[in-house]
């Protein structure tokens, strides 16, 4: 039996912190024990015990142990300890029961050990592994297969498929490279375990040509309920060759925004599925040998969730409670109550007259077929005689003359205590002017000073009275004596809102401002509204700067602790326009459009005209539209934008003007396009020439993109011998393109002809350009040069010389050059004009055969090759640096001395040695050369410098050796 509680009591019933949760334990686990958890706040500390199938648990057995509220249970065993436990947690104020939860025992067997027979499938043909997963608790499985060995696993692609709902091993058709041996790896998250089927063998058996097949869908998804918030996954694959392609769709609905198709497109996923989620989903397989479609339906379905629940409540002894509890979910769940963990009552509850039998630990059930959800309060029965202890009346209330005044008297009592008033001694009861509130407070109207003085609260229930006092003031009345005024501005100047107010000179006055029903923050808004503290007494408000923001009521509030008196005004703000609002597009045309919309606010200042605006791609920017009326007056809400772009986006807006100034633009339109249009500009800048043989190259400068008028645009090409007659004309589809390249072998070079391009699109033909006059190709040279030489430079470098060829057509000369271990089409080229007799073939290989031929070039292409030459580069120069031994200072100079250096067989013999010497830090200086291994060099005068030694050789210089000396005295 549960007390009732005193108002000294500060005690409370269970409160849980902790409750037990549906636990798998794996039936092979090495730990011999499972713990369910409970805890519980409570004053004093809880009590706890355990059921199991609503059976009490026998805590003294061995097999049970309490940690704390928590249940062990030692060396589970499946017969026994499988099923659904709770917790009771109590103390002297009430008992809770805890949520319910489940005690499954996990298992997941192996295969068994029987070989797989082999599996022989035509190449192109579709095919299924079936897993057959062994016996197992959950059934929460995942699936892959091995390939040949652990840890080889398929991939899963458009052709290969492994099914998460049986485990099967789908391939859409197929092939050679499948040949193998497959094995079902299966994993149990839940128990942290795997295991593997025996391997099947799988024989691929060729074809001379594979068939083609239908796709067949042989995955298919079935109707499923789902819960709100659930991640859902549909899966479905098609066997077919070729491979079929999946598609998705939510039949007459858009795909949830959620959705996501695997990249192979077998799995469909949605993420945190919501109700209207729900309905048919469809796939679809497809190839070039057929379709097949599959349809199932998600039912969506909801948890209980709470719309209100019960809280620890309080209520007075012989009252009324109705304690609302509501869930929602889908099925809608239903409502049942426990009081101190036992069943109490189902659906509404309400207690009529409650006494302290009512008192207790109470917990709301809601539960549907998807699950269930508790809330727990503490129902408290008060009964005390009245008191002020808690909530003592005011000692000094204030109340203006004239005024009203509410004196509150609230003692806590329970039973609710009847209320009586006196003021000194006389007693008070109800009249016009004077009112005693049910919950005890007392209401004065229309105040006088004779309403001054001492008044008492008496209370009383029948555990006790109490009363309490407090002294009432009549203070002065606050009164606006100077009002603000309405006022009218132009945007951009001053305006002042005047405010004064009489008072009780014993109280402070505070003044308020509130702008359209909002208190103005002068911190925040300090830029445009200021207050004028020189004056006392007085609130005046100055606007600064004024905007059309600034327009409406300002309302001004003298304000005492004990009253307030309030006055407003009206700002009237004159400026530009307001945007104007509703436009619309219509009579779409080449050049033209026409516009409406309606007026915006004027701000006090009529329209004097309104200016329409573009946009395009070509620009950023907003440019004035011509328009017809080329003026639109201020009372027209129509008109028309002329000399338009035709086939060009555009956009549009308004913008009004008034003798203040030119307004905000209305919202753009939406985009339109004006209709297309046959060109009206010629291409520009044509011309051409040159090119190769048998060519005729002709130009122009392509239009932009607003010239283009319409679709399928593209330019026309008249081209004819200058004397002949007849034009002949070819289409050029591409419309960026400015150049078009005639191929005729029976055109004679360097001949004259007449060109001209014009513009099309799908609306006609523009104008022609002006005529103007080219050259086609002339003929490539037909003359080799002759008298070619080679000389050989070093082991890298040669140099190649020629006569000029007599024909004037000349532009260039090419050589090419071929090392003789590579083929010729691999030759380099070099190209120089035409008044060039040399040129310096670098970069080649060391001691290599070569090849080299020159050519006369111009435009129209290259004439025949000279003779070939044959020539051979040098040995490379020597690859060791020499090895400098001293470098001794000797009175003005220093000696520098070195090894000799040997050249290896495949290597230029050293002919002497290069000596630069140079300032530190910079490339050029004095080069020195020298048969000897020792050279003599000044000795600087200031800074440091760099002596470098190379061998020469035929073949060019070797590698560098350097030393550094100095001029200072010692070094």
């Amino acid at each position: 039996d549960y007390g009732h509680i005193s108002e000294e009591d500060k005690g409370f019933g269970p409160i849980f912190e902790e409750q037990p949760i549906n636990t798998i334990y794996p039936e092979e686990s090495p730990e011999g024990k499972v713990s369910l958890n409970c805890r519980a706040r409570a004053s004093p500390f809880p009590v706890y015990k355990w059921r199991m199938n609503n059976g009490d648990i026998d805590l003294t057995s061995d097999r049970y142990s309490m940690v704390g509220g928590n249940l062990v249970i030692n060396n589970p065993d499946k017969q026994k300890d499988a099923g659904i436990y709770y917790c009771l947690a109590s103390n002297n104020y009430g008992m809770v029961r805890s949520t319910e939860a489940t005690l499954s025992f996990g298992y997941l067997d192996p295969f068994p050990p029987e070989e797989r027979p082999e599996v022989r499938v035509k190449e192109g043909k579709g095919m299924v592994l079936l897993c057959d997963p062994p016996y197992h608790f959950p059934d929460d499985l995942s699936y892959r297969w091995l390939l040949n060995e652990f840890p080889v696993f398929i991939t899963m692609d458009k052709r290969r498929f492994v099914s998460q709902t049986n485990g099967n091993l789908y391939i859409a058709n197929v092939e050679a490279s499948d040949k193998g041996n497959y094995s079902c790896f299966v994993s149990s998250p839940s128990i942290t375990k795997s295991v593997f089927s025996k391997f099947i063998p799988l024989i691929p058996l060729p074809e001379r040509t594979t068939k083609p097949y239908p796709a067949d869908i042989v995955v298919q998804f079935k109707d499923i309920y789902a819960l709100m918030g659930q991640n859902v996954t549909l899966e479905c694959f098609a066997l077919g060759n070729p491979v079929p392609d999946i598609r998705w769709r939510k039949v007459l609905e858009p795909m949830p925004s959620t959705a996501e198709i695997s990249t192979s497109g077998a799995v469909l996923k949605i993420f945190n599925i919501q109700l209207e989620d729900e309905g048919t989903y469809e796939c679809e397989a497809e190839n070039n040998r057929g379709k097949d479609k599959h349809q199932a339906r998600i039912y969506v379905q909801a948890f209980p969730e709470w719309v209100e629940h019960i809280n620890d409540t309080e209520v007075d002894i012989g009252s009324d409670l109705y304690w609302p509890c509501v869930a929602t979910g889908k099925p809608i769940p239903t409502i049942r109550w426990l009081k101190n963990g036992y069943a109490y009552h189902k659906g509404e509850l309400r207690l009529y007259d409650v006494t302290f039998e009512n008192a207790g630990m109470y917990q709301c059930i809601a539960e549907n077929t998807h699950g269930t959800i508790y809330a727990n309060a503490e129902l408290k029965i008060l009964a005390l005689a009245p008191t002020f202890e808690m909530n003592p009346m005011k000692k000094k209330i204030l109340a203006a003359k004239g005024g009203r005044v509410i004196i509150e008297c609230k003692p806590k009592a329970a039973p609710k205590p009847k209320f009586s008033w006196s003021k000194g001694t006389e007693w008070l009861v109800n009249s016009s002017r004077i009112l005693i509130w049910e919950d005890g407070s007392l209401e004065i109207n229309n105040i006088t000073r004779n309403d001054g003085g001492i008044y008492t609260c008496f209370a009383e229930n029948n555990r006790g009275r109490a009363n309490n006092t407090g002294t009432l003031v009549i203070t002065d009345p606050t009164r606006i004596i100077l009002a603000p005024i309405n006022a009218d501005i132009t945007v951009g100047e001053n305006a002042t809102m005047q405010c004064a107010a009489s008072f009780d000179p014993a109280l402070d006055l505070t003044f308020i401002w509130s702008f359209n029903g909002y208190v103005i923050d002068f911190n925040k808004e300090n830029i445009h509204y200021q207050r004028n503290f020189m004056l006392d007494s007085n609130g005046e408000l100055l606007i600064r700067n004024a905007q059309l923001k600034h327009a409406g009521r300002y309302t001004c509030t003298a304000q005492t602790i004990v009253d307030n008196s309030s006055a407003s005004a009206d700002l009237v703000v004159r400026g530009p326009p307001g945007p104007p609002g509703g436009l619309r597009i219509e009579d779409i045309r080449a050049t033209s459009v026409a516009l409406t919309w309606s007026r915006g606010s004027d701000n006090h200042s009529p329209i004097s005209k309104y200016t329409i605006q573009t946009k395009t791609i070509l620009s950023d920017d907003w440019k004035d539209a011509k328009t017809d009326p080329p003026i639109i007056e201020g009372n027209m809400e129509a008109a028309r934008a002329v000399d338009l772009i035709p086939w060009m986006e555009y956009e549009f807006r308004v913008v009004a003007t008034n003798t203040l100034g030119i307004g905000e633009p209305s919202i753009p339109s939406n985009k339109i396009k004006t209709d297309g249009a046959a060109p009206n500009v010629a291409p520009s800048d044509v011309g051409g020439g040159g090119g190769s043989n048998r060519e005729l190259t002709i130009t122009w400068v392509p239009l932009s993109r607003e010239y283009h008028y319409g679709n399928n645009f593209g330019y026309i090409v008249a081209f004819k011998p200058f004397d002949g007659e007849e034009w002949k004309k070819v289409t050029v589809t591409n419309p960026d393109t400015g150049r078009y390249v005639h191929k005729d072998e029976t055109m004679r070079p360097s001949t004259a002809f007449q060109v001209k391009v014009k513009a099309f699109n799908n609306k006609g033909d523009g104008p022609y350009s002006l005529t103007a006059v080219i050259n086609s190709a002339q003929d490539a040279p037909s003359e080799a040069p002759t008298e070619v030489g080679v000389k050989v430079l070093s082991s890298s470098e040669i140099s190649v010389h020629w006569e000029h060829v007599v024909e004037k057509i000349v532009e260039s000369y090419q050589i090419r050059y071929w090392a003789a271990h590579d083929k010729e089409a691999a030759a380099h080229r070099v190209q120089v004009t035409s008044q060039e007799y040399s040129a310096r073939l670098e970069n080649l290989l060391p001691d290599t055969q070569y090849f080299v031929e020159v050519r006369a070039c111009n435009s129209a292409g290259c004439g025949p090759p000279s003779d070939m030459i044959e020539t051979f580069t040098k040995k490379a120069p020597p690859s060791q640096p020499p090895r400098i031994i001293s470098s001794i200072r000797s009175g003005s100079r220093y000696i520098i001395t070195w090894d000799h250096v040997v050249a290896l067989s495949n290597e230029s013999t050293v002919t002497g040695y290069k000596v630069l010497y140079r300032p530190d830090g910079q490339h050029d200086g004095k080069l020195y050369s020298t048969h000897k291994h020792s050279i003599e060099v000044p000795i600087p005068r200031d800074g440091e410098y760099v002596v470098e030694v190379r061998a020469h050789s035929d073949g060019g210089d070797g590698v560098v050796s350097q030393v550094k000396i100095s001029g200072k005295p010692g070094i």
